[in-house]
């Protein structure tokens, strides 16, 4: 089981990401003060019959980047989970790298706003936003 004290040591390059990082091929770029940057390396496991990136694999990318954005601001004593995730989808997703952008909008005590973006060749992909429960 991968901990809050575990996703900051993945953002140190300390140790490997969880089993759903790797699945996806997703890396942590950084993840400081709210803000986290993942990059994706797209590949054609995660295409539909139109032979473009599948809904649901978008938006468990931007949940993962998310998680870091949590990981860098709380205390090792504290955890979360989602409450909700919506996913605006804008245009298609294709093989190829994409960038994923995470940002806690609002931090309350219980409870955090965090926004994410996906794009792909500087176009963005689909907004995702997110209400997360500080445990």
């Amino acid at each position: 089981m991968t901990t809050m004290i575990d996703l900051k040591r993945v953002i140190n390059g300390e140790i490997e990401p969880p089993a759903c990082d790797k699945t996806l091929g997703i890396q942590v770029t950084s993840a400081v003060a709210g803000k986290a940057i993942c990059c994706w390396n797209v590949d054609e496991r995660f295409l539909n019959g139109h032979q473009v990136v599948m809904g649901g694999f978008i938006t468990s990318a931007a949940d993962i980047t998310m998680a870091y954005s949590m990981a860098s601001i709380l205390e090792t004593n504290q955890g979360f989970a989602s409450i909700n995730l919506q996913t605006t989808f804008l245009r298609p997703l294709y093989i190829g790298t994409a960038l994923i952008e995470s940002t806690i909008v609002k931090k309350g005590r219980k409870t955090c706003y965090v926004e994410a973006s996906i794009s792909q060749n500087g176009q963005q992909v689909a907004k995702i936003t997110s209400s997360v429960m500080v445990l």
